[in-house]
Order: C-alpha cells, then sequence, then structure tokens
C-alpha cells in the first residue's frame, strides 16, 4: 500500500485519506452507502473485508460493531474486498482445513456486506477519509503479512499502538507476544484494555485490542467504538 499513512487497530486497520485540495472527492459508484437511502453528510470511509469467519476470513463479529458504529456516527460507507482465492478455508465448527473446499474472498466477504461489496482493486485513496480493516485470521491470510498493528509497525517507523496488555495474566491476553514483535520493528507499544482505543495523533493512527482479549462480547464492542469515534474525529479535521 505505497503511498498510504495507516491508521492500525489491533485486530483492525484504519488509514485517513485526504485528497491533495483537502476535499473529499465523491465516490465512484453508487453503493457506497452500506444501508438505508438517505444522505448523510459524514466522512467516506472503506471498510475493507478478507472473507467470512475468524480463522480464514474476516472476524464477523468485528466487522459489524465497526459498521454499527460508524452507522451511528453518520460515516458513508462503502466496503471493499479482495477478488481472489482465499490461502484456506477452515471448517469452523472444527477448527481445521477443509482439504476439498475452495472459496473466493469477494464472494466471502459479499455475506457481510449483504452483497455490496466492490472488488478492492477500485478502492482509491482520494475517495475516503479513512479505511478500515477488521481482523480475523483472513486479514492475515487473505490480505496482509501479519496482523494489523505489526504492519503498521513495520510501514510507520516509531508509531504508537496497542494490542492490549503485554502479559498474558492468566489466559485473558493469549496473544500478548505480539506486543514484543511491534517493539521489535520500532514502533512504541500503548498498553490499553479491552475497551480503549489509543490514539496516535502524529501518525492518525488509531488501535484497539478486540479479539486480542479473552473479554465479553460487548466490551469487544465497546472497545472497536473507541476506535471508530477516534477514527471519525481523525476524519473530519
Amino acid at each position: 500500500m505505497a503511498g498510504v499513512r495507516a491508521l492500525m487497530a489491533s485486530r483492525w486497520v484504519a488509514s485517513a485519506f485526504l485528497s491533495a485540495s483537502g476535499r473529499l472527492r465523491p465516490l465512484p459508484s453508487p453503493r457506497a452507502a452500506l444501508h438505508g437511502s438517505a444522505p448523510r453528510a459524514g466522512p467516506r470511509v472503506a471498510v475493507v473485508l478478507s472473507g467470512c469467519g475468524v480463522y480464514d476470513g474476516t472476524e464477523i463479529h468485528e466487522a459489524s460493531a465497526v459498521l454499527v458504529h460508524l452507522s451511528r456516527g453518520g460515516a458513508e460507507v462503502q466496503l471493499f474486498a479482495p477478488d481472489v482465492p482465499q490461502l484456506h478455508v477452515i471448517d469452523h465448527t472444527k477448527g481445521q482445513p477443509a482439504e476439498s473446499e475452495t472459496r473466493n474472498v469477494l464472494r466471502e466477504s459479499a455475506r457481510i456486506a449483504r452483497g455490496k461489496i466492490t472488488d478492492l482493486a477500485q478502492l482509491r485513496a482520494a475517495d475516503h477519509a479513512a479505511v478500515i480493516f477488521p481482523g480475523g485470521f483472513g486479514a492475515a491470510k487473505n490480505l496482509l503479512c501479519c496482523i494489523a498493528p505489526v504492519l503498521a509497525a513495520k510501514v510507520l517507523r516509531g508509531v504508537e499502538v496497542t494490542v492490549g496488555h503485554e502479559q498474558e495474566e492468566g489466559g485473558r491476553w493469549p496473544y500478548a507476544g505480539t506486543a514484543e514483535a511491534v517493539k521489535a520493528l520500532g514502533a512504541k507499544h500503548c498498553v490499553k484494555d479491552v475497551t480503549e482505543a489509543h490514539v496516535d495523533r502524529g501518525n492518525k493512527v488509531v488501535t484497539t485490542p478486540a479479539f486480542m482479549c479473552e473479554a465479553a462480547l460487548h466490551h469487544i464492542y465497546d472497545g472497536v467504538g473507541a476506535m471508530v469515534r477516534g477514527v471519525l474525529e481523525l476524519a473530519r479535521k
């Protein structure tokens, strides 16, 4: 994603984009709004999906939470996904690969988008104030080389991100070791709870732990809401 400055959330990535004039150009597609027919005055936000399902695509609860909070925040949303085969398909009842199955990332993502989705190849930074990548292992397998905050650390040296806590704490933070990967890439890791988000205003980066924490779903939802509010605040400036 050359030339793109990213807003990364722990299982999310959010990037702010402005045109050279500081104005947001109209979206090329009439399907820009996710739901509802009334025009919105809020920022245009792209959401990039990576399939449908936590183990081989987008984590559905995270995607749903971000879309709800964007809707509540008055954003105009357009959904994207790459038109490519999934790396593999996981049987979610067993947590194991389904060797005989193949799926397409765009078609699987359309399940979450209720059919209103565009090929990622058509995403143009100048058309949006921000872009958010919900998490799930599909973000690593089908889109990125690693989970979102580590990618931010690699792209933006010195960026501040959070993946939550730095110790497992009896299994509450099973992926706490990710914080060390963030630090190893020269980024600053900021300890945050699951309901919180960290805003790096200098780099326009917003992060939240989400499912990096073993927490009740409503706490994940609240953390995503904090992240989305941070993204929209930056997008409106």
